[in-house]
């Protein structure tokens, strides 16, 4: 098959292009690397001995991926390219509407120019907003709390009324959680710009010392040890997951969300002690105050994505912190050194 992997140099990108290389798909990558590298890319090409299409451009150029997608005329896109911090979700709300929203009606436009009625989207559990029950499936109602996840749960809505306005449209709606890890080789990895957003970088960089300390975010909430429980997905599987939901958008039509989370989860102190475990290195930390917004835990019912892509997910905690840290140890400023 032909795939469109729009920010495909990115983290979850570059593992999902490293996996679908590996299925002998042809791909095209569409990337504009304002968070990304393109030295990313080049490790894929090394550890696969593959090449692909490289396209340096903006979500936001209707014009140039357009173009970028008559041109390869994709059986599939992958849609990665969006902003994706919470925080600087809050700060720069219009910034994240414009890029998130209208770079998928771009997309969209392209795709329709082009031929492509097949879609799979990077999507996230941010949708669901305060749980009104554990574990999240997708039935759970769709309440996001930031704008971030309401710009998810927009474009969830844009591509079922793509998908209601063309019977042969299909959108694979892909819900994560919180995906952490790297590739075993060591060679692709989560390589933030600035401070981390998420924890287990954060926790990678302090034990590869080039941050003090982590700052744990309350400890009295209502789990075991009092810190917030997350539901951690291994990238590599993650990366599995598209390749299945490639697959199903090539047999089915319509539109349709699916979990992709471990279905339990992990609390912080659990995230540090693990990973003092995998690297060998003391994970210095502190309790400071909960941050608005945090819920105590989070995690998935993976059970519609077994039953419906035949996918679950193969690797534990010990896996994701083993691999983050043989990233960070051979990269330690990321790709850049």
């Amino acid at each position: 098959m032909r795939i469109f992997l729009t920010g495909g140099a990115g983290y979850i990108g570059s593992h999902t292009l490293l996996e679908v290389l590996s299925h002998d798909h042809e791909v095209c990558v569409y990337d504009d690397f304002s968070n990304s590298a393109p030295e990313a890319l080049a490790r894929v090409s090394h550890l696969t001995n593959r090449s692909f299409d490289t396209v340096e451009g903006d979500i936001l150029d209707r014009n140039g991926i357009k173009q970028a997608l008559v041109d390869f005329r994709p059986d599939v896109v992958v849609h990665f390219a969006g902003k994706k911090a919470v925080g600087e979700s809050m700060a720069e709300p219009l910034m994240y509407y414009r890029n998130n929203v209208d770079g998928t009606l771009s997309l969209l436009e392209g795709m329709n120019a082009a031929g492509c009625s097949r879609i799979v989207f990077s999507s996230s559990a941010t949708v669901y907003g305060e749980p009104e029950y554990l574990p999240y499936d997708e039935a759970h109602p769709r309440a996001p709390t930031n704008p971030y996840g309401m710009t998810k749960y927009m474009v969830e809505l844009i591509l079922n009324d793509w998908c209601s306005a063309n019977a042969q449209n299909t959108a694979v709606l892909l819900r994560y959680f919180n995906p952490v890890g790297a590739h075993d080789s060591g060679e692709i990895g989560e390589d933030p710009d600035d401070i981390p957003n998420n924890l287990m970088p954060f926790v990678s960089q302090v034990a590869v010392g080039r941050r003090e300390k982590l700052q744990v975010f309350g400890d009295d909430y209502d789990t075991a040890d009092g810190t917030g429980v997350r539901d951690y997905i291994h990238v590599v599987d993650l990366a599995k997951a598209h390749a299945a939901a490639i697959g199903y958008a090539e047999t089915h039509y319509g539109c349709e969300a699916i979990n992709v989370g471990a279905g339990q989860g992990s609390s912080v102190l659990e995230v540090v002690r693990a990973f003092e475990a995998a690297s060998g290195q003391p994970v210095p930390y502190e309790v400071v105050a909960r941050r608005s917004g945090d819920i105590a835990a989070f995690y998935a019912d993976p059970a519609k994505a077994k039953n419906l892509l035949g996918w679950q997910t193969e690797r534990g905690l010990a896996d994701m912190c083993k691999s983050a840290w043989n990233w960070q140890r051979k990269n330690p400023q990321g790709y850049k050194g």
